[in-house]
């Protein structure tokens, strides 16, 4: 036997962050979480860290309620604070049903996770492998295969794997007796419906029957390929600082990449925002498309809700609907009037201030609308009187949220849009007046 507590503790030593307020182990009910938290329970304390244990219940199964007495049993012989969160798994069309568990489980651990915390799960080597396998025959690219990372942000702290070295039969024989005694057989490991059941149950023991040791080589796989994937993404990073234009990406400095340079710069981008990124095939399309089209059109390609627009050779992510300004708004024409935009639009707020809006000439309320078109306004008392329309082309205002602007009426007079522009035939020059501030703006420039 190979594996023990002062194993894992080395471990812990290596992946663990600096500052860590304390170590949550996620406890399922099966022999590989008990064996994980006996490890980490053994002896004193990790770092002096507080322990404890979660149990997500799924609800997905007559055994649930054996899982968690089998948990709180083994805490309470461990002496470790322990709790139980119910989720819902909405398993929606198009997600299978595993997935949909893990999704909801992740989404309630990290809720979970107090400020620096760390998440332990007990994914060993031939968790590692298997992933590594589905991941290739599902045709990922080297961040899908490089598999699970040992520590990932999750929440307001971390989310640690620190078994990903160790085979499971040396995990199992460490907690032999205890774990076996403490954990419910899930039904749902036997169910070849889900394909990591299917791997595990028929696949895996031909592998390992001619192959021994195949866990430990594929893990280290995975390892190899995280690390590649590690320098495309310092190489990506370089890029995309190099390239960047406020919250876009230059176009033409894209265009000078190699076709393998603007996909990975691209892809580390959209994944810095936190966005999942379309296929390789999508995105191939996407960039064929933006380079493609003529000036005077706006290219834009959706996916799952998001969207890469071109505007002015500027590369722009985005919501693939936009927020628009609906309906009309009163506002008090007063300082500090307030009203809500809608969603993703912020709010809208009067301050008083020297050279704002003449606030003796205004009625009691104004009304805040979208443009309807034909609007106009004189943003200078030297200036000419401009279309809203031509405004916005010359400051550079997204097409796609020129909708969610805030115009300020006063009756029927436009008086100001936003904090862009005041109509100066209502500016109080040096004099005491109210000007518009848009609070939490989108990106509109």
């Amino acid at each position: 036997m190979s594996f023990s507590a002062a194993q894992l503790r080395a471990v812990l030593e290596s992946i663990t962050p600096h500052g860590t307020s304390g170590l949550v182990v996620a406890l399922s009910g099966g022999a590989d979480s008990a064996s994980l938290l006996m490890a980490a329970a053994a002896h004193a304390p990790f770092r002096g860290l507080p322990l404890r244990a979660v149990h997500i219940n799924h609800g997905l199964q007559a055994a649930a309620a054996q899982f968690t007495e089998s948990c709180a049993a083994l805490c309470r012989r461990l002496q470790v604070p322990f709790t139980v969160i119910s989720v819902r798994v909405d398993a929606r069309s198009g997600a299978s049903l595993e997935a949909a568990a893990r999704d909801a489980r992740y989404a309630a651990l990290a809720a979970q996770l107090r400020p620096r915390e760390c998440l332990l799960t007990a994914h060993h080597a031939l968790d590692q492998a298997e992933t590594l396998l589905l991941q290739s025959l599902r045709g990922a690219g080297l961040a899908g295969m490089s598999a699970m990372p040992l520590c990932r942000s999750l929440g307001l702290g971390w989310h640690l794997r620190p078994l990903l070295h160790v085979p499971q039969s040396d995990l199992l024989a460490f907690g032999a007796s205890a774990a076996a005694a403490a954990s419910v057989p899930d039904p749902m490991n036997s169910d070849l419906r889900f394909d990591r059941n299917y791997l595990r149950a028929r696949i895996w023991p031909l592998i390992e029957a001619r192959w021994p040791g195949a866990e430990i080589s594929l893990s280290r796989t995975a390892r190899h390929v995280a690390d590649a994937q590690e320098s495309l993404d310092r190489a990506a990073a370089s890029d995309v600082a190099r390239l960047s234009d406020g919250d876009a990406l230059q176009v033409p400095g894209l265009r000078a990449l190699s076709p393998n340079e603007r996909i990975n710069a691209v892809r580390y981008w959209i994944c810095e925002a936190g966005v999942s990124p379309p296929t390789t095939a999508r995105l191939h399309e996407a960039l064929r498309q933006v380079f493609a089209a003529g000036a005077d059109r706006l290219p834009m390609i959706a996916w799952d809700g998001h969207a890469l627009r071109r505007y002015q050779q500027r590369l722009f992510l985005t919501d693939a609907d936009p927020p628009r300004l609906e309906g009309e708004r009163r506002l008090i024409a007063e300082p500090g009037s307030r009203i809500d935009l809608g969603p993703r639009l912020g709010n809208l707020l009067l301050v008083a201030r020297t050279g704002g809006i003449q606030a003796a000439r205004l009625p009691d309320s104004l009304t805040v609308r979208a443009r309807a078109g034909g609007e106009t306004l004189k943003p200078s008392p030297q200036g000419r009187t401009q279309s809203l329309k031509h405004l916005c082309q010359s400051q550079g205002v997204l097409p796609w949220m020129r909708d969610a602007l805030p115009l300020v009426f006063a009756q029927d007079a436009l008086i100001s849009v936003a904090d862009l522009w005041t109509e100066s035939r209502w500016c109080a020059a040096g004099a005491p007046g109210l000007v518009c501030v848009w609070e939490h703006a989108p990106v509109i420039v």
